[in-house]
């Protein structure tokens, strides 16, 4: 154990836990870096040295970038999710060292978004963000030792949107779109599925013979397969006429690749503007699908199965949707 001269830096040299460390002091004043050395060596006296990782010298917005660039970006479905969260989060957070971040700190940032008006679902995407951030600031880079943010509780949110398109609804939806997003809308509509879903599906997931689309890893990381009826096959039977040779996709824009998720938003927008239907996003199609199986009886068990629901209890919201399933449950009381 000592110190040494690299150039005009002094340097410390000792061993801790077997291994021998070599750490500059970041000093050329051979007092200020005895001092220092002192100190570091009553630490590992007392057991509270701990070795610095990179993590302590970045800051919430370096991780935030090497998030961006080496996750995020490839991740097209939820990059604009991030870049908009970002917005938020780094004029807040930015400039703070990982080590300054706290649970206190970061309830503070929820307060604030709580009275800037922000839905818990909001807050809750945000700090999401933050929160695989730092997991991947532990795991992967060795920044830091401590993810703060799995120390904080999430907001409690009400998801239990019930917004559905009645027969009329729909056929003037489908009406006013234009006739890519038409075969996108009918798609949904009779496979309740994703919209990323939707997009990504490829030929080699499609079985014309079997009549079925298989999507092999939705969000919950199952593979699911769906059975499709006849609006969905026609669908998939008129997209096999103009099958691309420049990619495998069922669904692609004019350069033969995956359609953007804003400009999609806006042209299905565009035809509710047209078709008078307000208080309705694209995810919307997916309780219509739900609800109408329930509504003309299918089980909930089969509705889980084709929603891809890894329990019942998102389900169960479209229970109410069919009474008529209960009745044989009261009318045993007359026997």
């Amino acid at each position: 154990m000592g110190l040494f001269r690299r150039g005009s830096v002094w340097w410390m040299s000792f061993i801790y836990q077997g291994k021998q460390h070599r750490k500059s002091t970041e000093t050329d004043d051979k007092g200020l870096a005895k001092r220092i050395f002192d100190k570091v060596k009553g630490e590992i006296a007392e057991g509270k040295w701990f070795e610095r990782l990179p993590g302590e010298e970045k800051t919430v917005q370096d991780m935030m970038e090497k998030y961006m660039e080496e996750y995020s970006i490839p991740k097209k479905a939820s990059s604009k999710r991030d870049q908009t969260s970002l917005l938020r989060l780094n004029p807040f957070f930015g400039k703070c060292l990982l080590p300054e971040v706290t649970p206190s700190l970061l309830n503070q940032y929820k307060v604030m978004r709580r009275l800037a008006g922000a839905t818990p679902a909001t807050i809750n995407r945000e700090i999401a963000l933050m929160k695989h951030a730092f997991s991947l600031a532990v795991r992967e880079w060795e920044w830091t030792r401590d993810n703060p943010v799995k120390k904080i509780s999430m907001e409690k949110e009400n998801n239990r949107r019930d917004r559905w398109l009645n027969d009329e609804e729909e056929k003037r939806l489908l009406k006013e779109a234009s006739e890519w997003l038409r075969e996108i809308i009918a798609f949904a509509l009779n496979t309740g599925m994703r919209l990323g879903e939707i997009l990504s599906l490829t030929w080699t997931a499609v079985d014309l013979t079997r009549r079925t689309a298989t999507i092999f890893k939705s969000k919950n990381g199952e593979k699911r397969t769906i059975p499709l009826n006849g609006a969905a096959l026609e669908v998939v039977k008129g997209r096999s006429n103009v099958k691309s040779r420049k990619s495998d996709l069922v669904f692609y824009n004019e350069n033969h690749a995956k359609y953007d998720y804003s400009n999609l938003e806006k042209a299905f927008h565009s035809a509710l503007t047209r078709a008078k239907i307000e208080d309705f996003r694209f995810h919307d199609l997916r309780h219509c699908f739900a609800t109408k199986l329930v509504q003309r009886g299918v089980d909930l068990y089969k509705v889980q199965l084709l929603l891809g629901h890894k329990t019942p209890l998102m389900t169960q919201r479209y229970a109410h949707h069919y009474p008529e399933s209960l009745r044989a449950g009261v009318e045993a009381l007359e026997g």
